[in-house]
């Protein structure tokens, strides 16, 4: 879908794709200015849990509340879902936090379908950009809706908004920053298109610098280099908190664990060894290269979520990090 849209005279029927909670904020302002969503897409009921209970996601949940009919396909080319899908008519689909689509599914609707991304894009163009902002130490980021095409997160920009980043944000604070504002600029952004007052413009315009990419995260990218700069070591902990979380392994006595790291602060330090672990009574230190890591939250494999100092109070032979 590439330049100016003309003016929509009737309400457009949409048709909205999206799973978690991040994308039921999108849908709930929809549904809030009166928008006319006519189905939602989203992914299958899974099993989780001990109990292996059916777990409907949070955008079914939503849909279901405000009597939205769900379509929850396992094969997004699949005739008999496409089939259905047509017959719904919509005008336009809306894209949030779903998965990749085939053309036969994005090229449907008359006017195209676009997508909320978290970042400023070309920047951060994959799975997982909010969480590789925040471990590449940036200041900022964003959100930026735009037509989907062939190439994954490349189509053309519709509509952009900018956030700071505080260095004590992490990627649980910015993800709900983010929500929030891309629901606001899902809106803003259709109500252009209806007035036919937006025009897509082609990403190699918002270029600036070396262009920096977001792929999924893997338990590989989770675990920490203590042989890396404090800066590096903070920011990769605040990127994966609370999820999927910065993991290390240590030793309790004789006994090897997995330990997860959550918020934490750092300290300069000249002469530091990395990997040194630093207990000073409700206090745990693990040094980098250049300074100290000061845990605050961790937690240790097959235990809960815990203030350090809690963790600490039931520890009572040496620890040491690996």
């Amino acid at each position: 879908m590439v330049g100016k849209l003309e003016r929509i005279e009737t309400i457009m029927r949409i048709i909205y794709l999206g799973t978690p909670d991040f994308a039921v904020a999108s849908l709930h302002a929809l549904v809030d200015a009166g928008k006319d969503v006519v189905a939602v897409v989203t992914m299958p009921d899974k099993k989780s849990g001990r109990g292996k209970k059916i777990q409907e996601s949070p955008v079914k949940k939503y849909a279901h509340e405000n009597k939205l009919p769900v379509l929850q396909p396992t094969n997004l080319k699949d005739p008999s879902f496409l089939t259905e899908l047509k017959s719904y008519n919509a005008d336009i689909q809306i894209v949030v936090a779903f998965r990749m689509l085939p053309e036969s599914v994005w090229n449907m609707p008359r006017l195209g379908t676009f997508n909320l991304h978290g970042s400023l894009l070309p920047q951060y163009r994959g799975a997982a950009p909010i969480n590789w902002a925040i471990m590449n130490g940036e200041e900022k980021t964003g959100v930026t809706t735009f037509f989907l095409k062939h190439e994954i997160d490349t189509g053309n920009i519709l509509k952009q908004e900018e956030i700071l980043i505080s260095e004590t944000d992490n990627v649980g604070v910015v993800h709900d920053k983010l929500m929030e504002l891309g629901a606001k600029l899902v809106v803003e952004t259709l109500n252009e298109i209806e007035k036919g007052k937006i025009e897509g413009k082609p990403q190699n315009e918002f270029e600036e610098g070396e262009l920096k990419f977001a792929p999924k995260i893997f338990k590989a990218d989770c675990e920490i280099n203590w042989n890396e700069n404090s800066e590096n070591v903070f920011n990769k902990i605040r990127g994966l908190d609370p999820y999927p979380a910065a993991f290390t392994r240590i030793k309790i006595g004789d006994k090897e664990l997995g330990l997860k790291v959550f918020s934490s602060s750092k300290e300069l330090k000249l002469n530091a060894s990395p990997k040194k672990t630093i207990v000073n009574g409700s206090q745990l230190g693990i040094e980098t290269n250049d300074g100290i890591i000061w845990v605050d939250e961790l937690q240790l494999e097959g235990k809960r979520r815990m203030k350090t100092a809690d963790f600490l109070r039931g520890i009572s032979d040496t620890m040491e990090v690996l």
